[in-house]
């Protein structure tokens, strides 16, 4: 899957916090002008990178105009000859912009413990290496979900992902040791993302309407370093990214 992903984007992306009932409402209508993507249901493992004092995710928590985050990214656990991604991820006035390079694992590792002889160099390696550089960062928690996808027929681009059994840890900081870890939301909970460039169509504003859904500021390391590795002052502060 890595070397079929596109490593430069920027869109919009909305967050929906739904229940099964929800998401079957949803799935009849949106089938009509979808389809589903064509990886099926698939993992997503990550590792986020922070610094020493969690500089990058409190940030994060008191909603900025801009923040970032930098993350190392597997789909399913990798193997010594798979390819992962270390990733930036942007946030400015709602848009996305995520800048990838693609690397083996133990590269991807070194690399970002400061190895730079394994550098992917280009751009967007030149912007990993100032990150880092800037940050020194090291990895800090586990993230892993179950995501199937559809996309859009008429819009290409617009795409809407539904995650489940979102999990943790903060032990085995490596993606080549499993996709295990502690359950970060209810089991009936499901994280609905919308993805597309610009304005939703009509079709999906009614059916989002229909179905009582509402857009929810989501982060997922947000909420697990608010409910699990915060102290509890800072479990307190609202969440989103």
């Amino acid at each position: 899957m890595a070397n079929s992903i596109q490593c430069s984007f920027a869109r919009y992306e909305k967050k929906y916090l739904i229940t099964p009932a929800q998401q079957a409402v949803i799935l009849r209508e949106a089938l009509r002008h979808m389809k589903e993507d064509v990886y099926g249901r698939y993992t997503i493992c990550n590792i986020y990178y922070d610094t020493e004092n969690w500089s990058l995710i409190r940030t994060s928590l008191n909603k900025p105009v801009y923040k970032e985050k930098l993350r190392l990214r597997s789909y399913g656990t990798p193997g010594p000859k798979d390819r992962v991604f270390v990733e930036i991820k942007k946030k400015v006035s709602g848009v996305v912009y995520k800048r990838r390079a693609v690397m083996a694992p133990g590269d991807a590792v070194r690399y970002l413990s400061g190895d730079m002889t394994v550098s992917p160099g280009g751009q967007i390696g030149r912007e990993i290496d100032w990150f880092q550089g800037f940050y020194q960062t090291r990895p800090r928690v586990f993230i892993a979900y179950d995501r199937s996808a559809l996309a859009g027929i008429e819009i290409p681009d617009l795409r809407i992902t539904f995650d489940t059994n979102l999990r943790w840890r903060d032990t085995n900081l490596d993606l080549r040791a499993g996709d295990w870890g502690s359950p970060l939301l209810a089991p009936d909970q499901i994280l609905m993302e919308i993805k597309i460039p610009g304005a939703a169509p009509l079709w999906l504003s009614r059916v989002l309407s229909r179905a009582g859904v509402f857009p929810t500021s989501f982060s997922k390391y947000g909420v697990c370093y608010r409910d699990f590795l915060s102290d509890h002052s800072e479990r307190e502060v609202r969440y989103g990214a």
